[in-house]
């Protein structure tokens, strides 16, 4: 089983607390974040960052839909940790300052991927794809707080 990463960044046009705020804020901001890619949510413990658990389904192909169950920790300021309790899938959030009123967000995702031809393909392809979800997600993101 090799290990699979999927990471996306960009640029944006508000101060990091704010960006970070909204990111952190799944009972509010990331649930309208989320592209159609995303269905079932639901946060089911906390909802503000640090001791979240929140619920989502995952499809990032027509065939392949993850269900996701996911404890939130703040390892350290501006980052946020989503582990799944269903996988091996860890993603982390990582907002620092680019410039003045600008903020730098990175978003990377590391999973076991599968053994044999199945894992050549999803090393091969699913970090592109989710770099497209992660892509619109940090669009929407963008749009949110840069009003």
């Amino acid at each position: 089983m090799a290990q699979v990463e999927a990471t996306t960044e960009r640029i944006i046009s508000a101060d990091p607390e704010s960006v970070f705020d909204a990111l952190a804020d799944y009972s509010g901001t990331r649930a309208k974040l989320l592209p159609e890619h995303y269905s079932e949510y639901e946060v089911r413990e906390g909802g503000d960052g640090e001791g979240t658990l929140v619920h989502w389904k995952l499809q990032a192909t027509s065939k392949r839909v993850r269900d996701c169950l996911l404890e939130v920790t703040e390892p350290t300021d501006g980052e946020l940790v989503e582990k799944d309790r269903n996988s091996s899938m860890v993603t982390t959030w990582t907002v620092t300052p680019a410039g003045e009123g600008k903020s730098r967000v990175v978003v990377s995702t590391v999973w076991n991927g599968a053994g044999g031809i199945g894992g050549f393909f999803e090393k091969t392809f699913a970090p592109k794809g989710l770099g497209r979800i992660y892509d619109a997600v940090l669009a929407n993101l963008a749009a949110e707080v840069e009003k």
